[in-house]
């Protein structure tokens, strides 16, 4: 018995962003979630203080939205049952109401044309929604009318903002904003700034932050002052930061991480109640969701065996909604009650498999490197084949979760490692920066690391280790294919192949990126060359497949033609296999499942086993 394509499709992906609503009756939660079977669209859920469960967005409906490529917080819950949310077709502002959500359907706010809109925020007191607009590559802090009417700018000011909020009295507005080359992840500025009666924000003062320190979150705890979670002591930690500014007292530390890289504007790590904060806190190897005691620094865990806690956190009502899985359940969202800790599960139940085709995980560190190792089903009677799982990002990390993907291949006899390489998050700001300037070099030594460990350990084979990532996870693979002889084929979903091309063709929000990762063009156009795995095919240790969206704005799939062309030049064997209506990452049904048999055909032909429940691959080149 294993585990079927259509199972992974079907319990792919997870909510993305939660709230909870106090109401006379109780507390409402809403999130959103995945439907592959619905061409990939984001539902938003609503569920009512009597148990029901309502989808909150009409079928054909979808809310996401492309600020920055990647999107970010795309929906909030209006009094009475109303929703406001940003649609993927047009990308505009819509308001639906919840008498409405019949024949009437959602109601446009804003006008039509190239502007997106991110990060909803619904400030206190007023009938608007706030929220980051994008037209191009120009951004600004925007307040949108509920009831219509024109576009307010709020804020101009940095090349990026997120996290817009009001204060409690009114008077004030706060931010974080950055300019390039800086990523959110190195350099941040939280503004505090005063609120006019036009409701446009006067000059604003930087209160935390700067060229080295990252501040990923801020909520008012009055109206003098802010928390918010930054990292000058090397960790995101929270801090206690005046509306005036100067020196900001920390209230958590600790060589835990309280927040992570905000790859989509929205993220919170925390929420503020009565009670105390409501904080997601630990490392990539588990995070914890506890109650803080901001005047103690007192932490008291309410969220018992979860191993990861998600990037979403609200409180109503003595209340706290977010995200949890452990390695044997998914990404689901669970009701918390803050002075009992009793958690409810609230989302619709996802089929699993049968537990022993899940496997157990580890956490390992490998030669200073963190690594999540999950072995094959069965007991192997000797070295098994593995495969390397690269993250994305590549500041980012891989939790402990369950993860059917994973399971899909080790339900085959197949080990999975997936390495948290040097440069990853969730393990202080140090771990972060060892891939500084040396993207294309710490990954893959890294990923080597881990691969050479297992076979020492006797757990893998070494003839036959494979890698595989998507995006910067596919540049890692084909990079180590190139300069490594350490792995025997890869898998690349979406890969960047060329560092130099990929940075004069890819989005604004990345452009700069590689400076930091790699270095600054043209002064350095000398590593780009030395670690391109374009100009390096040649020197490819084994096979690779190339899988692409036709649609992705973030590496074009040119980066996977140009590849394969030098592969198949080369005498290298290689396969591409490119989807329509995709973008970076895959959201169709039918997608994943084509994307995951392709890649089990792959290691089928790579490791010597046969593959009959799946289509057969054809690797183009020479054997």
């Amino acid at each position: 018995m294993s585990i079927r394509p259509i199972d992974v499709a079907r319990t792919d992906g997870g909510p993305l962003w939660v709230e909870a609503v106090a109401t006379p009756a109780g507390v409402e939660v809403w999130w959103d979630e995945p439907r592959p079977h619905e061409g990939g669209r984001r539902c938003v859920v609503r569920r009512l203080p009597d148990g029901s469960r309502v989808d909150a967005l009409p079928a054909g409906w979808n809310a996401r939205n492309r600020v920055i490529e990647y999107g970010g917080r795309s929906w909030r819950p209006l009094p009475g049952g109303g929703l406001v949310f940003t649609n993927w077709a047009d990308q505009r502002l819509y308001r639906l109401d919840g008498a409405s959500q019949g024949d009437d359907g959602p109601v446009a706010l804003t006008p039509e044309g190239p502007a997106r809109y991110a990060d909803l925020y619904l400030p206190p007191g007023r009938d608007e929604v706030w929220a980051v607009r994008e037209i191009g590559t120009e951004r600004d802090l925007v307040a949108v009318p509920l009831s219509g009417g024109p576009v307010r700018v709020i804020v101009r000011a940095q090349h990026f903002l997120m996290c817009p909020r009001l204060s409690p009295g009114g008077g004030h507005v706060s931010w974080i904003g950055w300019d390039h080359p800086n990523m959110p992840w190195d350099g941040t500025e939280l503004c505090v700034a005063p609120l006019g009666a036009d409701g446009v924000a006067g000059p604003h003062t930087v209160v935390a932050g700067g060229p080295a320190e990252s501040v990923v979150q801020a909520e008012w705890r009055d109206e003098d002052a802010l928390y918010a979670v930054t990292d000058p002591t090397g960790w995101w930690n929270i801090h206690l930061v005046s509306r005036e500014g100067g020196p900001y007292r920390n209230l958590t530390p600790r060589a835990e991480e309280f927040g992570d890289a905000p790859w989509k504007p929205g993220a919170s790590w925390f929420a503020v109640t009565d009670a105390g904060l409501v904080v997601v806190h630990g490392t990539a190897d588990r995070w914890s969701l506890s109650v803080l005691d901001p005047e103690t620094g007192g932490l008291r865990d309410v969220g018992g065996e979860a191993t990861y806690w998600g990037p979403t956190v609200s409180a109503a009502g003595g209340m706290a909604v977010a995200v949890m899985a452990t390695p044997y359940t998914p990404r689901q969202v669970v009701l918390v009650d803050l002075a009992r800790g009793a958690r409810e599960v609230m989302s619709a139940p996802k089929p699993l498999p049968a537990r022993e085709l899940l496997p157990d995980p580890e956490a390992v560190t490998i030669e200073g490197v963190h690594a999540h190792l999950y072995p094959p089903a069965g007991a192997p009677a000797g070295p098994a084949p593995y495969v390397i799982f690269v993250h994305g990002g590549p500041t980012g990390n891989r939790p402990m979760v369950l993860d059917l993907e994973i399971a899909y291949f080790t339900s085959r006899g197949l080990g999975v490692a997936e390495v948290n390489y040097g440069g990853s998050t969730g393990y202080g700001r140090a771990y972060r920066e060892r891939l500084r300037h040396q993207w294309g070099v710490v990954d893959v030594e890294d990923c080597a690391k881990v691969a050479r460990g297992l076979v020492t350990m006797g757990r893998a084979d070494a003839a036959r280790i494979a890698i595989r990532g998507g995006s910067a996870g596919g540049w890692t693979t084909v990079a180590a294919l190139v300069h490594s002889d350490v792995f025997a084929g890869g898998v690349a979903h979406y890969a960047i192949t060329d560092p130099e091309s990929w940075a004069a063709e890819t989005h604004d929000f990345e452009s700069r990126y590689l400076d930091g990762l790699i270095g600054p063009l043209p002064e350095t156009r000398d590593r780009y060359t030395e670690r391109s795995p374009l100009l390096r095919a040649a020197h490819a240790s084994g096979p690779c497949l190339m899988l692409h969206g036709l649609e992705d704005a973030i590496v074009d799939v040119g980066q996977a033609e140009r590849f394969v062309a030098e592969l198949d030049r080369h005498g290298r064997r290689w396969a591409l296999l490119t989807y329509p209506g995709e973008q970076h990452g895959w959201r169709r049904e039918e997608t994943i499942v084509s994307v995951l048999e392709a890649e089990l055909a792959f290691y089928g032909l790579l490791f010597g086993f046969e593959t009959p429940e799946v289509p057969p691959l054809k690797l183009e080149g020479r054997p």
